[in-house]
């Protein structure tokens, strides 16, 4: 195979790969998504937290799963065990936990884990901030990656049916957010 076909694929691999989930996500679900999120009585970062249980956050999602909304968390232990962490958006709870053992799922947990390497903060400290950053957003999702060796954090936000998606670099310490009570 020649460099130049080669080089093509790598530029189209990582262009596919770095595209923002909201970008990927249909006006349709979009809609479905919006007042999920809108309505669940847990938010993203209450979740990032509750997932601590089950090993570091690499990154967190509400999605539609069989339509029906879910908090999908993907967490890493002990460095190489990778797991999904179903928290329920009315509880907090941990519905269920379980190993992530191959395919696309392992695949961008690992990227994800990658992208935590330089990583001084936590994804939820990047949470925070978008969202005080945007007052009246809702996080939808957030998922760390590397770029330009800086760890960082992309997060997705909606307000009413307003996206937008918030980069924050978690390699740069900034003072952090107090939690209330």
């Amino acid at each position: 195979m020649s460099k130049v076909p080669t080089a093509v694929l790598w530029i189209l691999t990582f262009a596919l790969w770095a595209i923002p989930v909201v970008a990927a996500m249909s006006d349709k679900e979009k809609a479905e998504l919006a007042p999920a999120v809108a309505n669940a009585k847990v938010t993203l970062e209450e979740g990032l937290k509750t997932s601590k249980k089950n090993g570091k956050p690499v990154s967190a999602k509400f999605e539609i799963e069989n339509g029906k909304p879910q908090l999908s968390i993907y967490t890493v232990r002990d460095g190489m065990k990778y797991f999904e962490v179903i928290v329920d958006h009315n509880t907090g709870e941990i519905a269920k936990a379980e190993p992530i053992t191959g395919g696309d799922d392992l695949t961008a947990a690992k990227k994800q884990s990658d992208g935590l390497f330089r990583a001084t903060r936590e994804l939820r400290e990047a949470v925070r901030e978008a969202k005080r950053d945007n007052p009246g957003y809702l996080a939808v999702s957030v998922w760390s990656e590397m770029k330009d060796s800086h760890s960082i954090a992309t997060v997705t936000l909606v307000k009413d049916n307003d996206w937008k998606t918030v980069v924050n670099d978690l390699t740069v310490y900034r003072t952090l957010i107090k939690e209330q009570p």
